[in-house]
């Protein structure tokens, strides 16, 4: 069910962390609304951020918010000004102390958030969704990903009947739970109607037990150790499963398939001269 299930929640625990860390009790509801209202403040607050992940963590007098981000300068602002301003509104909001954290990321083309936004502004700046997508997946592969899949729904190029389009370089092994797979849905909202943008990012493979700890890169993202952890492959006749002699042709399907009942034409002997005539012989 790999091809259903999304990628990161598969993984949480195995290779990938939470994005919200600390014990609810008896508030944990009221916790949770509070995590949404903080990410959907701050995307709405810097749109132009190039924002892909934050991560929320609570002591019990303070919210620590970590801010991974493509345009660390764009967040900050002149002088931290920018970063200082979220600060003091957060506090208002949340009624705690709050610290932010910001974490640049230094190849945007490997994170499937980015990736989807940058086509969702494309096709809304009415640039052909194969183009958008082509450039998103050789801008990718360049940078180091082992394989990328993009799929777009919806009214493509202002088709009448929605649809859906996917374009795939490398590979990506949704069932392989060591597999680092990164994923994200982007919506870009076209004069006419939403389209829907899903990214897959194969990262490499990650070996060992991760630090999942929040805000931990995996120690050797895009390493394929593969060959080193095997061990030597046996002879081709080593492998085992003997199969038995094989049948001859004539015992496959009984003596009467293709055998001596069937003439030299397409008839058998029984059957006589042209179609239809005299010395046909009787039906069988």
């Amino acid at each position: 069910m790999g091809q259903k299930v999304n990628p990161v929640g598969f993984r949480l625990g195995v290779i990938k962390g939470w994005d919200s860390n600390w014990y609810g009790g008896k508030d944990f509801a009221d916790k949770l609304v509070e995590d949404e209202k903080i990410r959907k403040y701050i995307m709405a607050r810097i749109p132009k951020g190039g924002i892909s992940r934050i991560v929320i963590e609570r002591t019990l007098k303070r919210i620590t918010i970590t801010i991974n981000t493509a345009r660390p300068g764009v967040v900050i602002g002149k002088g931290g000004a920018e970063v200082d301003k979220i600060k003091d509104e957060l506090k208002q909001i949340t009624s705690k102390d709050v610290q932010i954290n910001i974490f640049e990321i230094k190849r945007p083309e490997l994170d499937a958030k980015l990736v989807g936004e940058s086509i969702a502004q494309q096709l809304q700046a009415r640039i052909s969704f194969r183009r958008a997508m082509k450039q998103a997946i050789q801008g990718a592969i360049r940078v180091g990903a082992e394989g990328i899949k993009v799929q777009v729904s919806g009214r493509l190029g202002g088709a009448e009947i929605a649809r859906t389009e996917q374009y795939k370089e490398g590979r990506t092994p949704l069932h392989t739970l060591r597999a680092d797979i990164d994923y994200a849905l982007s919506e870009a909202q076209t004069v006419y109607g939403k389209i829907g943008i899903k990214v897959w990012v194969m990262r490499g493979e990650i070996f060992g037990k991760p630090d999942l700890s929040p805000n931990q890169q995996p120690a050797n993202q895009g390493n394929d150790n593969r060959s080193n952890d095997r061990g030597p492959r046996g002879e081709r006749g080593d492998r085992g499963g003997d199969r038995g002699p094989r049948r001859d042709r004539n015992d496959r399907g009984g003596e009467n398939r293709g055998g001596d009942n069937r003439g030299g034409q397409a008839g058998g002997q029984r059957r006589g001269g042209g179609a239809g005539g005299q010395n046909r012989g009787p039906r069988r």
